[in-house]
């Protein structure tokens, strides 16, 4: 199964569901990336923090799927936030990936005390015209962190990835990028280690469709015309994460899930978060 993709902003596409490798950093994590690569994942989301490029660009070079049907993306740290340490960062995170180019390269959280993330914003930008990456974006970014990149170098991020699931919906954020046709990518878009699965209106619609609360939940996030990247080294938790386009949710059962909200679990926010 290959899932359907988004058109973005500057002409690019990104499939409408990827795969997270948070983890995911040994032989057993190549081999199940690979394995994701041949179930129908195309979109491959990695990090330099994550400690896993080596192993992501191991598993692309395994899988005979054809390298420009593959949107693989990874992140700037925090500790090489300003412009001539963003360029430098980022060969260091192509040569671990082993690749000619990158399809998404994203900041991977603002950091407003440092002051740097818009000269990181400028050398993506000139990364992106030496053809070395094929599209830019940002995560964990505010509307106020968003709109001064946007005018202060007139570029809009193609994607914010962000923390979002039923508990954490982020209405206005997602209303400004729908404003500013900036696509939402949603991590941990389960909530894992979370009781969100056995909520009841959950397992409820879940029945109603024949379908498991997690695929009940991503195709929330497909509803919301979000893109979800969940992590799983289980082959057939992957394979059914990406079994969530035969079915669709009706607007009151979108509703329904959106009401659990009670805001983040996992404490990042973009204020205040600090990650290097």
């Amino acid at each position: 199964m290959i899932a359907p993709a988004y058109a973005l902003r500057d002409g690019n596409t990104i499939p409408a569901i990827g795969l997270g490798t948070y983890g995911l950093d040994d032989q057993a994590g190549i081999e199940a990336i690979t394995a994701g690569i041949a179930d129908g994942y195309r979109l491959i989301d990695t990090a330099f923090n994550y400690g896993n490029e080596e192993a992501v660009g191991e598993a692309i070079r395994r899988t005979d799927v054809d390298r420009s049907d593959l949107v693989i993306t990874t992140k700037l740290p925090g500790k090489h936030h300003g412009f001539d340490e963003t360029i430098a960062s980022f060969e260091q995170s192509r040569m671990r990936l082993d690749l000619d180019w990158v399809d998404l390269y994203l900041i991977h959280w603002p950091l407003p005390r440092l002051g740097k993330y818009l000269e990181s914003w400028r050398a993506m930008i000139s990364l992106r015209e030496k053809g070395l990456v094929r599209a830019i974006g940002v995560s964990n970014f505010t509307p106020e962190m968003l709109t001064r990149l946007i005018d202060s170098t007139g570029i809009v991020p193609v994607v914010n990835q962000v923390e979002l699931h039923p508990y954490f919906p982020q209405e206005e954020l997602r209303a400004f990028h729908d404003e500013h046709d900036i696509r939402t990518v949603s991590w941990s878009p389960l909530a894992k280690r979370t009781e969100l699965l056995q909520e009841p209106v959950i397992v409820e619609i879940a029945a109603a469709h024949g379908v498991t609360p997690a695929q009940a939940v991503l195709r929330w996030h497909v509803e919301l015309e979000a893109v979800p990247i969940p992590k799983s080294s289980d082959a057939a938790r992957r394979r059914e994460n990406l079994d969530i386009f035969g079915f669709a949710l009706t607007t009151e059962e979108v509703d329904a899930i959106s009401a659990l909200s009670r805001g983040r679990i996992w404490g990042g926010d973009p204020d205040t978060h600090e990650e290097f």
